[in-house]
C-alpha cells in the first residue's frame, strides 16, 4: 500500500535510509531512477545550517535537487529553537518531507546530546518535534532505534508522543543505541511501535534483499522498510524490494556495458557535484561497492581505486564491468 503524507505519496513504501557521507544529492537521484519511493538526505547538523558561512561540505548536504518529491532531508540538533530554525531553511530550499534524527548512534552525535542520545530525555525529544513541527509547512517525520539500551525500549513511548505532536511518519531502526550496528536487528520488537500508533511504521536494520524485507515487514507489522547499506554498490535494491513486496515493475539490473555506464554516470555526477579534487575522493567508496558487487578482479580493483585521473579511471571502468567479470545481484 502506498504511504500518504500530505500531498506526498511514497509509492512505493520502500525507502533509502540516510547514510552519513553516503546519500548525497547524486547517489540519491541514482536509487530514485530506479524506483525507490523516498530517498532521505544523509543526517545534517543543525549547525551545519544555520551559520551564516556553512562548509562546502555542509552545503552539499543541503543540495536537496528542487522539484524532486521523493526527497527527505534528515536533521539533528539539541536546541529546539535552532532545529526548527534549521528547518525553516532546508524547507525555503526545496526539502519535501523534513525528518528528525534521534537515532544516530556515533558518540560525537550523542556526546553533542543530539541522535540517540535523545532516546534518555523523552522530553527534550518532544521539544524538538513541537518546534520543528511548528516551524514548516511541510510533513515531519521521525527516526530513531529501540531505546538506549535493552533495559530501556522507550520507542512506542516516544511514537505517542510524537504523533500526538504531528509526526506524519516514524521510522524504527531494530537495534538500540549500545548496539551500535552489532548483531541483529530485532524487527518483532518495532512491532510494539506499529501497534502504539496510526501513523505509518517504517522497519529499518538488516534490510538488504526482498527476503529479509518480507521478513521484517512480517514480524514488525511495518507499513514499509528502509534499506540502507543493501543499496551500496546496488543502487536497484530498493527497487528490487518494492516489485517483490509491493507488485511494482522489476528494475532492470544494468550488468555489463550497461552497468560500466550507469557507474561512469554516478562518477561524473559526484566529480559536478563536489568538483573534482572532493568529488574523487567521495567516489572512491562508492566505485570500491560497485566492483565488489560486480566481482571485479583485485588487481583492476585496486588500480581504479589508486587513480587519479578521472579520465584514466572512466577508461578502466569499463573492464572492470566486462561481462565476464559477473554481478552479484
Amino acid at each position: 500500500m502506498p504511504i500518504t503524507l500530505a500531498e506526498h505519496t511514497l509509492t512505493p513504501p520502500v525507502l533509502l535510509a540516510p547514510m552519513a557521507g553516503i546519500t548525497d544529492l547524486p547517489f540519491r537521484r541514482v536509487v530514485a531512477g530506479f524506483g525507490a519511493g523516498l530517498v532521505v538526505s544523509e543526517m545534517v547538523a543543525t549547525a551545519e545550517i544555520v551559520t551564516s558561512r556553512p562548509s562546502e561540505r555542509a552545503r552539499a548536504k543541503m543540495e536537496l535537487g528542487l522539484g524532486e518529491a521523493a526527497t527527505s532531508v534528515q536533521l539533528a540538533g539539541r536546541d529546539p529553537h535552532w532545529l526548527a530554525e534549521a528547518a525553516k531553511i532546508v524547507e525555503a530550499g526545496g526539502a519535501k518531507i523534513i525528518d528528525i534524527n534521534m537515532g544516530c548512534p556515533a558518540k560525537k552525535v550523542v556526546n553533542g546530546y543530539a541522535g540517540s542520545a535523545l532516546m534518555r530525555d523523552l522530553d527534550l525529544a518532544l521539544r524538538l518535534i513541537d518546534a520543528v513541527v511548528g516551524a514548516v509547512q511541510v510533513p515531519v517525520t521521525l527516526k530513531t532505534r529501540l531505546g538506549w539500551d535493552d533495559d530501556s525500549h522507550n520507542a512506542a513511548i516516544l511514537a505517542r508522543r510524537a504523533e500526538a505532536a504531528g509526526v506524519a511518519m516514524i521510522t524504527i531502526h531494530g537495534r538500540t543505541r549500545c548496539q551500535f550496528y552489532k548483531g541483529h536487528a530485532d524487527w518483532a520488537a518495532i512491532a510494539a511501535v506499529q501497534q502504539a500508533v496510526t501513523i505509518p511504521v517504517i522497519a529499518n536494520g538488516d534490510i538488504v534483499d526482498a527476503a529479509t524485507a518480507q521478513r521484517a515487514r512480517a514480524l514488525s507489522g511495518a507499513a514499509g522498510v528502509m534499506v540502507g547499506r543493501g543499496a551500496q554498490g546496488r543502487p536497484w535494491v530498493p527497487a528490487q524490494i518494492a516489485a517483490t513486496l509491493y507488485g511494482t515493475p522489476a528494475p532492470k539490473v544494468p550488468k555489463g556495458a550497461e552497468l560500466a555506464d550507469l557507474v561512469a554516470g554516478h562518477y561524473d555526477a559526484m566529480l559536478a557535484f563536489y568538483g573534482r579534487d572532493l568529488g574523487r575522493r567521495v567516489a572512491r567508496k562508492h566505485l570500491g561497492w560497485y566492483m565488489s558487487a560486480a566481482n571485479t578482479p583485485a588487481p583492476l580493483h585496486r588500480a581504479i581505486m589508486t587513480e587519479t585521473d578521472p579520465v584514466r579511471v572512466l577508461h578502466m571502468l569499463r573492464d572492470a564491468f566486462a561481462p565476464e567479470t559477473g554481478l552479484v545481484a
